[in-house]
């Protein structure tokens, strides 16, 4: 037997059904916003489709790598200093070293420390900073079994500076009317007492300098690269970025958005300390930092090249080149 209904219960249903239908369709919106289903929608990015060489920087990186650990004061990082400014200058850069001291914090000796300065087209006067720490922490103090061991930073102190050497075959390409600075600070973590070791010694002095002997020129913002080229990279927001840089964290995330590079992940992500923070407070220079900081060899023994991509290196290097491309107009 079939039930007729009534005009009132046909309407009743009728709104219901349209109910359920717009629901639906918001339902539908909100996941198609989401970035798991970014994820799912956009291809993967090839490292061949990339215009940013990651192979290079993963060579790069291995040399790096191989001259051992580079804390602040080593012979090693004395290499690593000279390896670099080399490379730079071959490729059309003036490099200036920000030379500075600091207290050793195991014995009270003093250390020898060096900010590295790039600068690129140099006659440019407003600027944009793109920045990372290239010394190694003393040692590989969170390892389980070996805290007093090798600490090589492929990714904590290695990646970061491989993408800028790449970085470097591409600045002269970079038009508008900013230049371009990479700074490369030492004295990052010279720890060995965690707390109450200072950390961030060349970031500190750099900021300080920024206001004290004020350049001619202005820096308009910056990024700051760090452990970047975990082989299983994801970039959320870092929290303080958002806080302090949110027009540039907008501009980065947006440039990888439109790139297709999914790694970059709007999300808010943890709360880091990092060599943002004196450029932020102390040089009031907006800047972000852009860091995978959910990596499992982080300060241990664990973080060699071989955890390491040339792929994340090459879409960390593309976002911030098409970064710098858009934003030095």
């Amino acid at each position: 037997m079939v039930r007729k209904l009534s005009g009132q219960t046909l309407y009743v249903v009728a709104i219901g059904v349209l109910c359920l239908t717009a629901i639906g369709f918001m339902l539908r919106d909100y996941w198609l916003a989401s970035p798991a289903a970014a994820q799912q929608r956009s291809p993967a990015v090839r490292l061949e489709a990339i215009p940013f060489d990651g192979a290079a920087a993963y060579r790069y990186l291995q040399q790096i790598c191989q001259l051992g650990p580079r804390p602040a004061g080593s012979a090693a990082m004395i290499r690593q200093q000279q390896m670099l400014a080399e490379h730079f200058e071959k490729l059309g850069a003036k490099v200036e070293r920000q030379e500075f001291r600091a207290r050793n914090p195991r014995d009270g000796s003093a250390v020898d420390l060096a900010n590295l300065i790039v600068h690129w087209h140099p006659d440019r006067n407003e600027r944009l900073l793109v920045c990372a720490h290239y010394d190694t922490r003393p040692y590989p103090d969170r390892d389980p079994r070996k805290p007093r061991g090798t600490f090589i930073g492929a990714n904590d102190g290695g990646s970061g500076v491989a993408v800028l050497m790449e970085l470097g075959r591409h600045m002269q390409d970079v038009g508008g009317s900013r230049g371009v600075d990479f700074v490369l600070f030492d004295g990052e973590e010279l720890i060995y007492n965690d707390p109450p070791d200072p950390y961030f010694l060349g970031s500190t002095h750099f900021a300080r300098q920024y206001i004290a002997q004020p350049p001619a020129f202005r820096y308009k913002a910056g990024v700051l690269l760090d452990m970047v080229g975990d082989a299983d990279l994801r970039i959320l927001v870092e929290a303080n970025s958002q806080q302090l840089a949110p027009a540039v964290v907008s501009e980065v995330w947006s440039v990888a958005k439109r790139l297709g590079v999914r790694e970059f992940v709007y999300q808010r992500g943890l709360q880091v300390n990092d060599d943002h923070m004196p450029l932020n407070q102390i040089a009031r220079i907006p800047t972000c930092d852009v860091i995978d900081f959910e990596y499992p060899w982080w300060h241990t023994e664990g973080d060699v090249a071989n955890r390491c991509s040339a792929l994340s290196l090459a879409k960390v290097g593309w976002v911030v080149l098409e970064w710098l491309h858009s934003a030095a107009k």
